[in-house]
């Protein structure tokens, strides 16, 4: 594990593997960079994987910032870029991550190759809030009540590990709180027309916490976007699915060549 400096000095550990074009993993709310489990490493045969843990959780400090905002984590994706002395990479963000991620495309243009965005929206969305039991079983942190929102039961039967490694980040109440926040305030329907990159937009028909309807509006606000609809799928789509893996290499090759 390595450790980066985020322009406040808040350090980020970060991990790397495998060989390729860099792709920036960026997780989602109170998620550590372990929670990409099966999926990182399914991504590591063809990509350079870069990972790492947002402020707060996992193995990188608080901060003394008191408030977390998804661009301040956008500059912090940025500082891992720079200590992984990568001018440029495909970036991929799952849920409050893909907040981030859209972040990253618009104040850092040049570091952004392709852009996968999973599971996300650009802020909130009226008539497309979660649904009242999913905010409150997000609320709640309870496994149990989490898990159907997100995987499909037989996936998390047969990935017993990487489901409670997921849900399991290591991280204070004083943080997590902060992510809830920083994910919660997003808005960044104004600028995501300032995007570049490419962008391929990955969501599950069946999304309960980020309703499809914030996918459509992301490709109608996202000029060189491309929205693939998962039949069935949840929140998790990112690891439940490991055919959006061959999809994400495509979009790629076609869309974002060296």
């Amino acid at each position: 594990m390595k450790i980066a400096l985020a322009p406040d000095g808040a350090e980020l550990a970060w991990v790397e593997e495998g060989q390729g074009e860099p792709l920036l993993l960026i997780a989602g709310q109170a998620t550590a960079m372990d929670g990409w489990g099966p999926t990182a490493a399914a991504l590591a045969q063809h990509f350079r994987v870069i990972r790492f843990d947002h402020r707060g959780i996992g193995g990188s400090s608080n901060s003394d910032a008191g408030r977390y905002t998804t661009r301040l984590l956008a500059a912090d994706a940025a500082a891992v870029l720079k200590a992984a002395n990568v001018d440029s990479a495909h970036v991929y963000g799952h849920s409050m991550g893909g907040r981030v991620a859209q972040w990253l495309a618009i104040d850092h243009p040049q570091r952004v190759r392709a852009l996968i965005l999973a599971a996300t929206s650009g802020g909130k969305l009226a008539g497309a809030e979660p649904t009242k039991d999913a905010m409150e079983a997000l609320v709640s942190g309870d496994m149990a009540r989490l898990e159907p929102l997100f995987f499909a039961p037989e996936w998390a039967a047969d990935h017993p590990d990487a489901t409670h490694t997921f849900f399991n980040s290591r991280a204070s109440a004083w943080a997590k709180a902060r992510h809830f926040r920083a994910s919660w305030d997003h808005d960044a329907w104004s600028r995501l027309g300032a995007i570049e990159s490419p962008t391929l937009i990955l969501h599950g028909t069946h999304d309960a916490l980020t309703p499809m309807p914030n996918a459509v509006q992301l490709h109608r606000h996202i000029r060189r976007s491309t929205l693939v609809k998962v039949p069935g799928a949840g929140h998790g789509l990112h690891l439940d699915r490991p055919e959006t893996i061959q999809w994400i290499r495509q979009f790629i090759t076609a869309k974002a060549p060296l």
